[in-house]
């Protein structure tokens, strides 16, 4: 039982710790994730929406900060049960998930690792069978350290957890692990190759035959079948290749797509905001200096939101901004920069340069 314990404690501690710090990397993606389990179609408690980021933070600081515990023997009875419960209630939620197929991804380990709903069930199963060997075991759990040695540790845990979590809120991800990632090319992000493994779709085509429903399957034909056609409903059963970036565009207001044409300029400054009514005015103030430099030095500056016309003109208006907001797709303009506004160098398609408001200064032109 020792060794089980030992095993468990070293396994439970360094995934928790981990999975936390990828998570404390981006909390602002984090709180997207929870902002989809809020919504309606899945968990039905959109009152929670407004605090997703709060509750993120919160969250994952408290994920690492078990790891740590655990690893050195802090307050053993008070971790194990806070594991458990904390295990038990992302086995259900990744289980609800998985099969009433609601999130595709949980987000148990940011962007840098993807897993299929199924694949996170398990993953938590597993883990869970593990924390139970610590919660029958916990009297085995004994501290590395001296008592005042542990408490330090503990302490400073929290103290890195919460200082981490801050910065990057107010800066960028230490790690960019999003295919929007500077040095890569946004065309080729959307490229398919060729020889691409192709979707595979089911199609349930319902006829009435001589007064009796029969439903067909097939991959997409229409049946031959005598009998009145009544509905047809498909299913995805593999979605086949779908490349690193797959919802960025750029339109007009008139919905044209300018996507090309923007991503061949040689010298792009791209301002991402994806609700210009909820952009940090402080960072909006930013704008208009910042366009001034780089028009005079042979930029082209265009914005990317997700916003109205008549929201985009009064904020222009009000910042007196010199340079033409285009659509995109808000979760693209998301995942792109996690900064309200953000500001991105592109050459020909390659990102160059990516700096949160706070950081506008640090733009080189």
């Amino acid at each position: 039982m020792k060794l089980l314990v030992s095993l468990s404690r070293i396994l439970v501690g360094i995934l928790f710790i981990i999975s936390g710090l990828i998570k404390l990397n981006d909390p602002l993606g984090f709180s997207y994730k929870l902002q989809e389990y809020f919504s309606p179609d899945v968990l039905n408690i959109p009152f929670l929406e407004p605090y997703a980021l709060i509750i993120s933070v919160l969250v994952v600081v408290f994920e690492v900060v078990l790891g740590v515990f655990l690893i050195i023997g802090y307050k053993p009875k008070f971790t194990v049960w806070s594991l458990l419960l904390m295990i038990v209630f992302f086995t259900f939620l990744t289980f609800y998930s998985a099969y009433f197929d609601k999130v595709k991804d949980c987000g148990c380990f940011g962007d840098a690792l993807k897993l299929t709903p199924w694949g996170t069930f398990t993953k938590d199963v597993v883990l869970l069978f593990f924390v139970f060997i610590l919660f029958f075991g916990v009297k085995h759990i004994k501290p590395v350290f001296s008592s005042l040695q542990t408490t330090i540790l503990a302490l400073l845990s929290f103290i890195f957890s919460f200082w981490l979590g801050y910065h990057v809120l107010m800066h960028l991800p230490v790690v960019d692990f999003r295919a929007y990632k500077i040095g890569n090319n946004i065309s080729e992000g959307m490229s398919i190759p060729e020889n691409a493994q192709k979707p595979v779709v089911e199609y349930y085509w319902k006829f009435n035959v001589d007064g009796e429903e029969k439903v067909i399957t097939t991959n997409g034909s229409y049946p031959d079948v005598k009998g009145d056609f009544v509905s047809v409903d498909s299913k995805v059963i593999d979605e086949g290749y779908m490349p690193p970036i797959y919802d960025f565009s750029i339109e007009n207001s008139e919905g044209d797509d300018l996507t090309e044409k923007f991503l061949s300029e040689e010298k792009l400054i791209l301002v991402a905001a994806y609700n210009m009514e909820t952009m940090e005015k402080a960072g909006a103030e930013k704008l208009k200096t910042m366009s001034d430099a780089a028009l005079k030095k042979g930029y082209k500056v265009i914005g990317l939101t997700a916003s109205g016309e008549a929201v985009k003109q009064k904020i222009i208006k009000k910042y007196n901004l010199n340079f033409d907001f285009y659509l995109c797709d808000e979760k693209a303009i998301k995942t792109i920069v996690r900064s309200n506004p953000g500001i991105l160098e592109i050459e020909k398609g390659t990102i160059k340069q990516k700096v949160h408001w706070n950081d506008l200064d640090d733009l080189k032109l």
